[in-house]
């Protein structure tokens, strides 16, 4: 989120958002949500804002399940 930001004030060359979202579902959602406030990136899209919650819950959620199974 840092460096798309730094890339978006300088007008450079952006990461797709798929790629964002690919590094969360990979498991980066912990780090792409806390990224989305610290950095107030991405926190006006409103697929982001929902997006990143529910991938977040998703990964709690499996780890959850395979923890106690």
């Amino acid at each position: 989120m840092w460096l798309d930001k730094a890339k978006a004030q300088g007008n450079a060359w952006r990461i797709p958002e798929k790629s964002l979202f690919l590094v969360s579902l990979i498991g980066g959602s912990i780090g792409t949500w806390a990224g989305m406030y610290i950095f107030r990136h991405k926190t006006k899209h409103w697929y982001f804002v929902l997006g990143m919650p529910l991938i977040l819950a998703l990964h709690i959620g499996l780890a959850y399940y395979f923890y106690f199974r």
